[in-house]
């Protein structure tokens, strides 16, 4: 994949780095493909290139590579256009004016490609930060006095969790029994029980505790295993635990998947913007799935680029590009439907609903489908 990503930055890059063209033939000259007069670089018929030099061999690598993606120099105006002059975009597009831009589904695939390369760097670059993470945690549990903190820290965290959940099942106990016509008989075996359950979680976090003072593993491998008669292990929690113990497979699936279902994001917008402009008959699905890949376009793009960040910087990041994005949808609108202010702020704020729950609902599809696949 990497390869292919360095693929599509030669083809947008060849545009910009191709030297003027010296040897064009003079006006009137044939085509050497299909003959006719030429008026200029291209033929006006055929299309082809009139320059016939002999060039360097650097300059048919790139011809090559702009030949597979066809990008020219049309990826410097459509990029910069589809993050600050969307609406503008996606008239052109609507217009007819194609042939200045990238067409519209090269550039979906494009940073949809560009996105999944980030995710998966992101997803491995956590898998290694989290091996290492183990391997510290191993090293400090190798030693008499690193066991002696882990468990120190245990039972601290323990007692804490055990007296959080008493103060909280006493107040919600306190609060029902402010009701005249409450139950306290039945009030009362409830707050039992809860408590029962906070010194089980107690006791357990104690025991594994002790484990980890010996030299053993916090959980016994054993008693995980084992299983109760009816009370056989759910496909959710082995799924989860060959995960956990595989991630870098369990990514692969991930990926595998996401890119399948992220195509379903295109006639689920598409679909919203037909709805939400259901009385413009002037504009057709055609057009709406033409603006809904510029949509994705942008927040593939944007979002590949908060995954490439580090961990520290990505989560403002992405609150910054959520609010991007709610600005670019609008800017989308008001430009290629032509809505009103107040029209496209109501109209953003469905799309922009229908996109993040459609968006979220695949994305936990994703992950329960890979789970399945283990």
């Amino acid at each position: 994949m990497s390869i292919e990503l360095e693929t599509a930055a030669i083809g947008g890059l060849s545009g910009f780095l191709r030297a003027k063209r010296k040897h064009v033939p003079p006006p009137g000259t044939p085509c050497a493909n299909c003959g006719t007069p030429l008026e200029g670089a291209y033929c006006h018929v055929c299309g082809q290139d009139s320059d016939t030099h002999k060039r360097s061999i650097r300059h048919l690598a790139f011809e090559a590579v702009e030949g597979l993606f066809e990008f020219d120099g049309r990826i410097w105006r459509t990029f910069p256009a589809l993050f600050f002059r969307p609406g503008r975009l996606a008239r052109d597009y609507i217009d007819g004016r194609i042939v200045r831009h990238v067409p519209p589904f090269r550039t979906f695939l494009v940073a949809l490609l560009l996105f999944i390369f980030a995710a998966e760097h992101a997803a491995h670059e956590q898998t290694v930060a989290q091996a290492q993470e183990k391997r510290t945690e191993a090293a400090k549990l190798a030693t008499p006095q690193g066991r002696a903190d882990k468990v120190q820290k245990m039972r601290a965290e323990a007692a804490q969790d055990l007296k959080e959940s008493l103060d909280e099942d006493a107040k919600d106990r306190a609060d029902e029994l402010k009701n005249a016509d409450a139950n306290r008989p039945k009030i009362e075996a409830g707050y039992a029980r809860r408590v029962a359950r906070a010194q089980d979680r107690y006791q357990a976090a104690l025991q594994r505790a002790d484990r980890v003072a010996q030299g053993l593993p916090a959980v016994d491998p054993n008693a995980a295993l084992a299983s109760k008669p009816g009370n056989e292990t759910s496909w959710w929690k082995a799924g989860v635990k060959k995960a956990v113990a595989n991630p870098d497979y369990y990514w692969s699936v991930v990926f595998e998947w996401g890119h399948r279902l992220a195509i379903a994001l295109l006639p689920i917008i598409g679909l919203s913007l037909a709805m939400v402009y259901a009385r413009r008959k002037d504009v057709f699905l055609y057009d709406h799935l033409l603006v809904a890949m510029n949509l994705l376009s942008f927040n593939f793009l944007i979002s590949a680029a908060g995954l490439m960040l580090p961990l520290s910087m990505m989560g403002w990041w992405f609150v910054g590009a959520t609010l991007w994005s709610l600005v670019n949808l609008f800017q989308t609108l008001r430009g290629a439907y032509g809505s009103s202010i107040l029209g496209a702020v109501l109209k953003t704020t469905i799309v922009w609903s229908v996109a993040f729950v459609a968006f979220t609902l695949l994305l936990t599809a994703v992950f329960v489908l890979a789970l399945t696949q283990l």
